[in-house]
């Protein structure tokens, strides 16, 4: 990994309005390199749309377009435009009338989608399961199986999306895999206590820098999200934090960035998570489970 600006962009979109987002998209975008020297910029999820698109799946998937198609290809050009790397998320349409993928967009400067991923941690809102949307089966999101990481010119970058930061074996593997820097697009609508907390777990958990964005503003869904986007170091220091309003935040990343234990100190570290694991206490640790308390309601994924 060399030294680079990563940015997250937290703005405000238009439910639904697909190419009126994309041009505000391109707008930011270009902002953000020309105010902060930006590298890596980051939006959102599913920041073409807004995450709830008040609409079942076979509806959503008229919507939107495969990836590469016709919502990432205008974000190219902007990306080949001005040299930077973009993480564009966006939901994806799927091989079938009413397979939707919430996805990433991986689109580096020479304008090429050099990588896609699919949530797999679907929040019980989207999934395809539980009381009806409109489409008579609930939810509009089919869920990903991989977690890929990436190679790029400024270091390998893994991805996830909003609630897929609950996991911690999902940042674990992406961080076994070679990952130096995780990206999070989110719509994240629970406490900041939460979201902070999850972003420095999975930086410091992993030796990670966590680049996360969340969405601000509402959606068709009638929710209204509070931005407080995040850049936290591996030590798990916040770098740059957004406030509960459209802005751009920006952080240089140090490509050598746990000598010490702390910021501030000169005290050396002198562990390392991934090395210091106990493989064989973790035996059995990929097998179903549910915690010994009741949620208020439980949402299944939809058999078959």
């Amino acid at each position: 990994m060399k030294a680079f600006t990563a940015a997250c962009i937290q703005i405000a979109i238009a439910p639904n309005a697909v190419t009126e987002n994309l041009e505000k998209i391109e707008t930011w975008l270009e902002r953000a390199v020309k105010e902060n020297e930006a590298d890596l910029v980051l939006f959102p999820e599913t920041i073409t749309t807004g995450f709830s698109p008040g609409m079942g799946a076979e509806e959503l998937w008229d919507l939107i377009e495969p990836i590469p198609g016709r919502i990432t290809d205008p974000i190219a050009r902007a990306a080949r435009s001005l040299e930077v790397h973009v993480v564009l998320p966006t939901y994806e349409r799927g091989p079938e009338r009413g397979v939707v993928y919430n996805s990433a967009a991986l689109i580096n400067p020479q304008g090429e989608v050099v990588g896609v991923y699919r949530k797999t941690h679907l929040f019980p809102t989207e999934r395809l399961s539980g009381p009806s949307t409109g489409s008579g089966r609930g939810g509009w999101s089919t869920p990903g199986t991989e977690a890929p990481v990436f190679e790029t010119d400024l270091g390998t970058i893994g991805m996830i999306i909003c609630y897929d930061g609950d996991f911690p074996e999902l940042s674990r593997v992406l961080a076994i895999k070679g990952a130096e820097v995780i990206v999070r697009p989110a719509a994240l609508l629970r406490s900041f206590e939460i979201w902070e907390m999850t972003n420095r777990a999975r930086a410091y958990d992993n030796h990670v820098y966590m680049v996360a964005c969340n969405a601000i503003g509402p959606d068709a869904g009638g929710n209204y999200y509070f931005g407080h986007s995040q850049i936290v170091s591996p030590i798990a220091q916040v770098l740059a934090q957004a406030r509960g309003t459209e802005e751009i935040i920006a952080a240089e990343l140090d490509p050598d960035p746990i000598k010490y234990i702390t910021y501030g100190a000169k005290s050396p570290m002198i562990f390392d998570h991934l090395q210091d694991r106990n493989l064989a206490a973790y035996e059995g640790i990929l097998q179903p489970a549910r915690s010994r308390f009741e949620p208020a309601r439980r949402v299944e994924y939809l058999e078959g």
